[in-house]
């Protein structure tokens, strides 16, 4: 915020006992539509929080944003503010179960997050409106008690490693880190700001190698106590590397030493005036202010910068005029330009960077960007490519600004900001917090950064932009050239190759030469560059029909059904925004016939969008957006925003389907862009591609990714111009219209979707059809995965339930998913930290006829051992459920049925639902309210039938698949537990002189063969006894393998599938259900 007049603010003084505030005595300028109430509060501890009261919520929020991120760690432990993040929620004094609020969360329908960011950490959660004094309470402690815990201290560091091997691969991340990396010389900017073990740990190692840590010696701060209780529970069916002791889960004097500078820095950082809070509930402002003050006023103001600012740039000298060519991971060819740019939320009013683009980097500076994706063609010819760009920008600096080009602005924030409908309340809690640390005048908070001013008569806003412009020359920023190191090669041949130390990332950073300098600053010479007109797409008409609903409509209508089409309708009676949107599904038999009609489709819809690129530009701009893509059977199109123009998009999209003139030069490129995706495909995350292959399995037809591979060359433009006759030869249309949008122009749209297109003899084949596992199976599949420095494997494991057309068994399959994914994540990631990427979940098959359930995890475990640890888990559940109370019992149906009957928070949610079930054929539009009232009749022995004969490994009738993804690269050998034992043991006898235990003070618990070996070398010396003895170290290695770390194939009673299409062979397809409800909403025959 601004700096504050204080006489604008008064002082409330509340009864019993309760910390006294401020309140903002302003109205906070807020959109038409929003029937919210804000309340800004200043507690005495410097903390702001937005209290905002929404009389018609069933979800509550909270954001607490806090204004140091990973630029604020210091020099010699990066990632420690991420750190943070991840420690601070294990356990408080007021609760130190470590899920205590995951757990609280769940049980009432909600869920919980944070992230660090560059110059903030943002913590949050959503939860049912009754629950939010209790998740407050818990959330809040965090931020004045949290216990730091000992106990979790190695796994959390363990799964920041995690964290970051899982981005290791993501040209997202390594990019990013290689754009920091080269910063000016000690600049913050250059930290490596996830973190990983190594980095976290190092400082504590280095001093332990100096000899200043002791091993035993405590380095808790008195001012966090030791856990009351014990935070950690062990798990019932542990593995070896699980069962460890809390002495052990402190990481030693490291870990020890590592946790005792986070506490320091936590107690330097974490201060109140730092913190932004955000509150979303359906107390009055008055509740909301007291649970505000009472509970987040505990936190200490240490007295430092409220808001502490980077100014310092990044780029220097050295840094602009450069070109950095990258090797990226997956195939592609990008290029971005990047110019520094200072600071722009000052600039709120005028928004002078938004007329060209930006991004803001960290608080103190920005960055302005250009990002071209090429083609190949456009990679060879890349230096043109950026003399365009350059050119343009030439273009730009004497033009003439037009009024209409701010004015545009102006009016599209202002129907954006009046017409902005609700969202998920944790989303917006979130965007709240992170913009009041903006330095705009409080009653703005809401409207500032949303909205745009006019430029002032003085000028200043057009100088700053042409300021801006001026600085955008070759020489004043950088460009990054993004590609694979054999494409690299080809163009740019040559070594001078570095590596970026935290990814591995290989790079080389070129100056310009003169001449291209030259060219590039010089005046535009393309006639085919131009500066854009007035937006066509602009509404005008932007009147809505409100009225008093004495009940609001729960579905849509089904208002006209031809042989060729059927369309669902409702005309708004909720939100009562200018809005509208559309889905058309185009579904034909043609689609999935064989893996080349299914590349054709692809590429028929990707012409369509290519063709449409300008022309949709500029309505993207005016709020009307589109969508379209191919799936299994057909094209899909869903058309959202202002009605006003809606119809000349339909139009458009339509027409350009029907009557495409097939560019061959574009089909190149773009089968060239289905290529590289297809290849990428593989190169992505584990977990991934599990899920890819079971779903590939469970599918009657699904053609894979290969399979298109092999088609895609050999297609020609001739080959898509026929296909386009086949596929609308024979089509079938699924349509819903919402929105601000009568009956009769719903129907004319229909019309117009219709024209020229020709019925289907058959829909019987226009639902994808899943295949049904036989009862008693359990099936493994297993297969490598390809790309050589993936260190994480996956499993995706699915246990099957039935039919979704069978209400008592979906409702109560629903449930005991309910109970189970807290757990799961608790104990499977959290307690036993396989990986970072751990969930459980419900699964719809294909044709959403049939449902189950799907646990995955991503890890450097092995599949097989990772299935074993899946299998404890179960098992461990089947106690917890045999000995839930009935209260907890109904707790989770509570909770399940308060997600169920959450209303929507805005026309596209509502819209969506419609969709999904008119997508699937079922028409269960009120499915969520009829499963509600059933869950009332469900009992808990249903449930523990359902997991007896479902889901536990023991059941005779259950019907589970799992897939194993295997990683490829090879792990350096670490001695496990056993093998350090039986070493020991070796030492003791042949020389009992030597402590055999001693290693344990300089080495981790399972340390690097390398270490472990160099270690005893050192102290047993180099005679032919020790040598004899060393000798035996890698053999115990081979013989005590660390859990997990070798894949099996020997699961007792499991089937492994050698060949897949020929399993899928042996499988029964499943029964689409057709219609769950007949609405009889149409008066006559339907055709």
């Amino acid at each position: 915020m601004a700096k504050q007049d204080d006489t604008k603010w008064k002082k409330v003084v509340a009864g019993d006992s309760k910390p006294p505030f401020y309140v903002f005595d302003g109205t906070i300028q807020k959109s038409e539509q929003d029937d919210r109430d804000y309340r800004l509060i200043r507690l005495e501890n410097g903390l702001h929080a937005m209290l905002i009261h929404d009389a018609t919520a069933d979800k509550a929020a909270a954001s607490l944003d806090v204004a140091v991120g990973h630029l604020y760690d210091p020099p010699d432990m990066p990632g420690l503010a991420h750190f943070c993040e991840h420690l601070l929620f294990m356990g408080t004094e007021q609760f130190p179960k470590e899920n205590e609020y995951s757990e609280y969360l769940s049980k009432n329908n909600g869920n919980s997050n944070a992230y660090t960011s560059t110059s903030n950490t943002n913590y949050y959660f959503h939860v049912a409106t009754p629950a939010l004094a209790g998740a407050l309470e818990r959330f809040a402690s965090f931020f004045h008690s949290p216990l730091f815990s000992p106990s979790c201290t190695s796994r959390e560091l363990n799964a920041v490693d995690s964290e970051h091997k899982k981005n290791h691969q993501m040209d997202m991340w390594r990019i990013f880190q290689l754009n920091k990396h080269l910063s000016k010389p000690g600049h913050v900017w250059s930290k490596f700001g996830s973190g990983n073990r190594d980095s976290l740990t190092k400082a504590a190692r280095d001093l332990k190698a100096n000899g200043i840590l002791v091993e035993n010696k405590p380095s808790r701060p008195v001012s966090l106590q030791p856990t009351p209780t014990p935070s950690r529970i062990p798990s019932p069916a542990p593995s070896t590397s699980s069962a460890v002791s809390d002495t052990d889960a402190d990481g030693g004097a490291v870990g020890r030493e590592t946790r005792r500078r986070l506490v320091e820095w936590w107690s330097k950082e974490y201060c109140a005036s730092r913190m932004r809070l955000c509150i979303i509930g359906k107390e009055s402002l008055d509740e909301l202010s007291s649970l505000a003050s009472s509970l987040f006023s505990p936190i200490p103001n240490r007295g430092v910068d409220p808001l502490p600012m980077i100014n310092d740039h990044p780029f220097g000298a050295d840094e602009k005029g450069t070109l950095v060519s990258v090797q990226t991971v997956m195939g592609f060819h990008a290029l971005e330009i990047s110019f520094p740019l200072e600071y722009q939320p000052p600039n709120y009013r005028s928004k002078p960077a938004g007329f060209l683009a930006h991004f803001n980097l960290a608080r103190g500076f920005a960055m302005f960007k250009v990002t071209i994706h090429l083609t190949e063609d456009g990679f060879k010819n890349y230096r043109n490519v950026i003399l365009a760009a350059f050119h343009y920008l030439a273009l730009l600096r004497p033009s003439q600004f037009d009024s209409f080009h701010q004015h545009e602005r102006v009016l599209l924030s202002s129907l954006r900001f009046r017409f902005s409908e609700k969202k998920r309340p944790d989303d917006y809690a979130t965007w709240v917090s992170e913009h009041m640390t903006w330095p705009i005048p409080p009653e703005l908070l809401i409207a500032g950064p949303q909205l745009t001013w006019e430029w002032g008569n003085e000028g200043l806003e057009e100088k700053t932009i042409r300021s801006y412009l001026e600085s955008f020359r070759v020489n004043g920023g950088r460009v990054v050239l993004m590609a694979k190191k054999e494409d690299h090669e080809r163009v740019n041949p040559g070594t001078g190759w570095q590596t970026e130390p935290w990814y591995g990332t290989q790079y080389k950073v070129e100056r310009w030469g003169q001449e291209f300098v030259e060219k590039a600053d010089g005046p535009n010479p393309l006639p085919e560059l131009y500066l854009p007109g007035p937006n066509e797409f602009v509404p005008s008409n932007l009147d809505v029909e409100k009225r008093e609903v004495k009940e609001i409509l729960k579905r849509p209508h089904l208002i006209r059904q031809t042989p060729l089409s059927t369309l669902w309708h409702k005309k708004d009676d909720r939100f009562w925004v200018p809005k509208a949107n559309i889905m058309i599904d185009i579904r034909s038999p043609s689609v999935n016939k064989s893996a080349r009609t299914s590349v054709l489709t692809r590429l028929y819809s990707d012409l369509v969008t290519d063709s449409l690129t300008e022309f949709s530009y500029d309505a993207d701009l005016a709020g009307l957006s589109y969508s379209l893509f191919s799936h299994s059977t057909g094209l899909y199109i869903t058309m959202s925003g202002y009605n006003d123009r809606m119809s000349v998009l339909v139009k458009d999209i339509l027409g350009r389907i029907k009557n495409l003139t097939v560019d061959e030069q574009r089909l190149a490129a773009l089968k060239e862009q289905a290529q590289r995706e297809w290849r990428n495909f593989f190169l992505g995350q584990s977990y991934s591609l599990s899920d890819y292959y079971a779903r590939y399995i469970l599918t009657e037809t699904q053609w894979t990714v290969e399979e298109k591979l092999k088609e895609l060359p050999s297609v020609t433009g001739e080959d898509i111009r026929s296909y386009m006759k086949e596929f609308l030869s024979g089509v079938n249309l699924r349509m819903v219209v919402g929105g601000n949008i009568y009956k009769d122009e719903a129907i004319k749209i229909a019309e117009i979707a219709e024209e020229g297109l020709h019925p289907v003899e058959s829909t019987k084949d226009l639902t994808d059809t899943a295949m049904s596992l036989p009862e008693g199976s359990d099936t493994i599949w297993a297969g490598p995965i390809v790309n050589p420095n993936q260190a994480n494997s996956a499993i995706t494991y699915y246990v099957h339930f039935g039919p979704v057309a069978d209400q008592r068994l979906r409702v109560i399959g629903s449930l005991l998913v309910q109970v189970i994914s807290e757990p799961a994540f608790n104990v499977l990631r959290t307690r036993e930290q396989l990986g970072y990427v751990v969930s459980c979940t419900s699964w719809t098959l294909p044709g959403s006829s049939q449902k189950g359930m799907r646990i995955i995890v991503q890890s450097e475990k092995m599949p097989s051992y990772l299935e074993e640890r899946v299998e404890a888990f179960i098992d461990e559940m089947k106690e917890k459920i045999t000995t839930m109370t009935d209260a907890e019992f109904q707790e989770q149906k509570d909770g399940l049925k308060r997600k169920w009957l959450e209303a929507e928070k805005n026309l596209k949610d509502e819209v969506s639902r419609f969709i999904a079930h008119v997508n699937s054929g079922q028409w269960d539009f009120l499915r969520n309210e009829n499963d509600a009232k059933l869950l009332d009749t469900v009992t808990k022995d249903e449930m523990q039938s359902l997991f007896v004969t479902r889901v536990h490994p023991s059941s005779p009738s259950r019907s589970k698949l799992s897939v194993h993804m295997i990683s490829q690269k090879a792990r350096p050998k670490r001695v496990s537990v056993e093998a350090t034992t039986a070493f020991e043991a070796a030492v003791s006898q042949q020389f009992p002189l030597v402590d055999p235990k001693a290693w344990k003070a300089d080495l981790e618990e399972t340390p690097l063969l390398q270490d472990f070996t160099a270690y005893w070398k050192g102290k047993l010396g180099e005679d032919e006894k020790a040598q004899a003895l060393l000798k035996t170290v890698p053999s115990l290695v081979e013989q005590y393998p660390l859990e997990g770390e070798r894949q099996h194939f020997s699961k007792q009673g499991a089937t492994y599938i050698q060949d897949i299409k020929q399993f899928k062979q042996s499988l029964q397809p499943s029964v689409d259900p057709g219609p769950l409800v007949e609405w009889n909403d149409l008066p006559v025959a339907r055709f």
